[in-house]
């Protein structure tokens, strides 16, 4: 397994944060120097932390969210929709991200996932750039596990 460096829990750096959940992030130090990568890991912790505003911001209008087995989200709204429907007691309290790889118009991201509610699981999320730069996202599909 490769190193991690661990982030105290996040706090607001400004208004478009102040609602998000607190939730301790440890980060992969796989992203190096890489711009892509530090953007994949840093959608990735938007996610964990409910950070509508951050994510809206930084995916295309007709976004595709796949969750493998489980459903298919399109479109800002939807998607917005979708995070501001999960349960309060699923909340992520803490994120470890493994790995992050990008090339060209690609990113993916895995780890591991501890809620609120104790249940503990792992991701593997596989982001497509809207661009080779990795500035903003248009498809996203992601495989969710619950560890028993």
């Amino acid at each position: 397994m490769g190193k991690f460096e661990r982030s105290s829990t996040i706090e607001p750096a400004n208004e478009e944060l102040e609602d998000c959940v607190m939730t301790e992030i440890i980060r992969s130090t796989d992203c190096g120097n890489s711009p892509e990568n530090r953007f994949v890991e840093d959608l990735e912790a938007a996610f964990a932390r409910r950070d509508t505003g951050f994510l809206l911001n930084r995916v295309a209008d007709d976004i595709h969210w796949n969750i493998v087995g489980e459903t298919s989200i399109r479109g800002k709204d939807g998607l917005e929709q979708a995070i501001e429907s999960i349960p309060q007691d699923c909340e992520v309290t803490e994120i470890t991200i493994n790995h992050v790889v990008t090339h060209g118009k690609v990113g993916a991201v895995n780890g591991i996932i501890k809620c609120k509610n104790d249940r503990t699981y792992e991701f593997c999320s596989v982001y497509e750039f809207g661009n080779t730069k990795g500035t903003n996202v248009r498809d996203i599909t992601s495989y969710i596990i619950s560890r028993a």
